[in-house]
């Protein structure tokens, strides 16, 4: 009974803060999610800051937490006191700075931001390895670069997974995929060349601290984070229920559960999370040969090497389609869940051309540095002989959820020649099923697999790390994935449509052609 599971804590729990929803994800010793809770948020732009406040994220967390337990009551009877182990996990990158009381110093900057250009860019020739607008060492030495005041006090920075995980356990650590997008990693920790020239550089803007002094210790997957401590459980639950003493794996960041969710972990093996942002985790069979700027080198969360295509909008601009739709069947007096408008229209863009008839979407909310975009503008146009239609303009909608994405995984099969057994893709883009799984294949020509916990992402694999702290004994992450979680996992594989992939490639080719356009809306 998992009533008898929950009261003996033979529970995991994962909670995941992602960009637009916070979800805490309880599954049983079968390694199945049995409840859940979930939190909306959204982030704001302040002073030039895509930003979370304190306030946004304390509340949220507490605010998901009190929904699982609601769920687990509702639905089995019971209170929750207890779990075996939890994780927490978040967006990666970003940049929360903090002095040495655990005084934050500026508002949390999170990974949306495209302002460190100039420092990704002198890091990126510095090290000879690509550093993203978005890392954490980009945002710290931008600030550098600025002389933002706050820069003397900082004895901490970290991500909003390790921040979250310092609340709860007292332990500034961070698990190896979530440091992989703070600092170059190797051997299992941060490279040490890299720390000693980042170090020689900051010296001379007047940076004096030791980076690997404020850096979060670096843990990988199956080591123990830490224990929940009195006032890390009183935090999450101000009812008192919540007891302590769980033991807590590493934090990770949303790329490291993403493949752990999907069972992405060895070589030639990837996956595609799409949510807010969207991106690829392709694990390598060796190093690449160049350094691109449109590819993160990061890890899984055993530490591997794993290539890495980020873009920074996904499924917002297509939501807010959805949304007027809902808007308009409103006014017309139809009463229709949302949730049947995204499935309506999703299978109804199936009846649109494989080219979309000639109409071409941006989703460009925020910049888009993988397509040279500093400043987004949502945007679409269409050719004067364009076949305008509901399915053709949708179609779009969600073919431009993922053309960034597409426009660096060329690099790696093209200019690097990686191949890719699978992609296995989750998140809010692929609920409506077969549509943009099937799109998707037909973009990379290559086989797409979404399995039945798709919907769960994150928060579910930040459950299975730290099911795997505690179960995994000598096995590997990808033996214990493998052997004990997968093994009847109900999942649907897609292969590429050739005809529909030419179709796509004539799409792609009018949004190459379009971006100049884009960019100069950014400018004005």
């Amino acid at each position: 009974m998992i009533q008898d599971k929950i009261a003996q804590g033979k529970t995991f729990l994962g909670i995941e803060l992602g960009s637009t929803r916070i979800k805490a994800t309880l599954i049983d010793d079968t390694f199945t999610p049995v409840a859940s809770g979930s939190h909306e948020w959204e982030n704001r732009l302040e002073n030039g800051y895509w930003t979370y406040s304190l306030d946004d994220i304390h509340n949220g967390i507490k605010s998901c937490y009190a929904d699982l337990k609601k769920d687990v009551s509702e639905k089995y009877g019971i209170k929750l006191t207890a779990v075996g182990s939890m994780g927490i996990s978040a967006m990666m990158h970003g940049y929360m700075a903090f002095d040495k009381d655990g005084k934050l110093l500026v508002p949390f900057r999170t990974w949306r931001n495209t302002t460190t250009e100039k420092a990704a860019s002198e890091l990126t020739e510095l090290f000879g390895f690509n550093i993203p607008q978005r890392w954490s060492i980009a945002h710290l030495y931008q600030a550098i670069l600025d002389n933002e005041p706050h820069i003397g006090d900082i004895a901490h920075i970290t991500t909003l997974a390790g921040y979250i995980h310092y609340l709860i356990t007292g332990k500034r650590v961070i698990g190896i995929g979530d440091a992989s997008g703070m600092f170059p990693i190797n051997d299992g920790g941060y490279d040490s060349r890299m720390l000693d020239k980042f170090t020689e550089a900051a010296a001379e803007h007047g940076f004096t601290q030791n980076l690997s002094d404020i850096l979060p210790q670096v843990l990988s997957a199956g080591e123990k984070g830490g224990e929940l401590t009195e006032e890390g459980a009183a935090f999450l639950d101000p009812t008192g229920d919540l007891r302590h003493g769980i033991p807590v794996c590493p934090p990770e960041g949303d790329a490291g559960t993403g493949m752990t969710a999907t069972n992405a972990v060895l070589p030639k093996t990837g996956n595609i999370s799409a949510g807010t942002s969207i991106f690829s985790m392709l694990v390598l069979e060796k190093p690449l040969a160049n350094v691109y700027p449109e590819i993160d080198i990061v890890t899984t969360p055993d530490g591997a090497p794993v290539a890495m295509v980020h873009c920074n909008n996904c499924c917002s601009e297509l939501d807010a389609w959805v949304k007027l739709f809902d808007e308009f069947a409103k006014l017309a007096g139809c009463e229709i869940k949302r949730s049947e408008i995204y499935d309506m229209l999703y299978n109804n863009s199936l009846n649109g051309d494989a080219d979309c008839g000639g109409i071409v979407s941006y989703n460009y909310l925020s910049g888009e540095p993988v397509t040279g975009v500093e400043k987004g503008r949502p945007m679409y146009y269409r050719t004067p002989d364009s076949k305008m239609n509901i399915a053709n303009f949708f179609r779009s909608q969600i073919y431009s959820s993922f053309a960034a994405l597409c426009s660096g995984m060329d690099i790696l099969f093209e200019k690097e020649k990686v191949t890719a057994d699978q992609f296995t893709g989750h998140g809010g883009l692929f609920k409506t099923k077969g549509v943009a799984q099937q799109y998707l294949a037909n973009a990379l020509k290559t086989p797409i697999s979404v399995m039945k916990t798709a919907g769960e992402g994150g928060s579910w694999g930040m459950a299975l790390l730290a099911a795997y702290m505690v179960c995994g004994k000598d096995s590997s992450l990808s033996e214990w994935l493998a052997n004990e979680v997968f093994t009847t996992m109900e999942s649907g594989v897609l292969k590429p449509d050739d005809k529909a992939s030419e179709g796509f490639a004539a799409y792609m080719a009018r949004y190459n052609a379009g971006l100049a356009a884009e960019k100069k809306l950014g400018d004005e």
